[in-house]
């Protein structure tokens, strides 16, 4: 990768994430931390508003921006068929956004990009196998209630037709390509927990709101994950 290529997509990495370690950068780039270290002080002398240090991370000031972006062919290909695949899994409202922010970027490709994209021959259905109108929704509902850190009350049926009311934070939706799970801190019962979002029974979105509390985050939770994995794996290896 050419240095001027490597400044360009360090620029987009620190300013896609709200801190970024040398250490993640480094992975990213695939160079040394010390190349990041240089590449970072030659961009902020440069004018660049990056904030941050060594051993601490990287953030980019508000209100900095890019001149507009050029895609290749394959690139733009790739862009088309995200949206393709994604907009059938997602809430109608985050989905529409999405086709209407393709269809803003295809635009102002050069024709000969924008045919080859608008060409790509890789579809998906309309509706996903085992997932429901209802599940659709209530991802727009979740969606809403995680970006407003309001908790929820929700009637949930387990695998074995149990029924339980909970009130829960809600801190992420994950697709398993025809189910979607809801990552959440359960009040009800003190821990982090799982829910198949198409076996709520009832979900109602309360005006509480929650903040970050030690040892109930995502961070949190995926730490306990990875924990969970690693100990299984060493489990494994003997």
């Amino acid at each position: 990768m050419r240095r001027a290529d490597r400044l360009f997509e360090l620029v987009q990495l620190i300013r896609g994430r709200r801190l970024s370690t040398a250490a993640w950068l480094a992975r990213k780039l695939e160079v040394s931390e010390r190349t990041v270290y240089r590449d970072v002080a030659d961009l902020q002398a440069q004018g660049v508003p990056i904030d941050g240090e060594a051993g601490v991370g990287y953030r980019m000031r508000a209100g900095f921006d890019l001149p507009p972006l050029m895609f290749t062919h394959d690139e733009a290909r790739a862009l088309v068929a995200a949206v393709r695949i994604a907009a059938p899994r997602l809430d109608p409202a985050l989905a529409a956004h999405g086709e209407h922010a393709l269809g803003k970027i295809l635009a102002i490709l050069p024709p000969a990009v924008r045919a080859a994209a608008e060409s790509l021959a890789l579809f998906t259905p309309s509706i996903v196998v085992g997932q429901d109108p209802a599940t659709r929704e209530r991802l727009g509902q979740l969606r809403l209630a995680i970006e407003a850190r309001r908790k929820l009350r929700a009637v949930y049926c387990d695998a074995g037709r149990s029924e339980s009311t909970r009130v829960l934070r809600p801190l992420g939706c994950v697709n398993w390509d025809s189910a979607w799970t809801l990552i959440a801190w359960c009040e009800s019962r003190a821990a982090f927990r799982n829910f198949r979002i198409d076996r709520f029974r009832e979900l109602v979105t309360l005006e509480e709101t929650f903040r970050d509390e030690p040892g109930k985050t995502r961070a949190d939770f995926m730490r306990q994950v990875e924990a969970q994995m690693a100990a299984r794996d060493g489990t494994a290896a003997h």
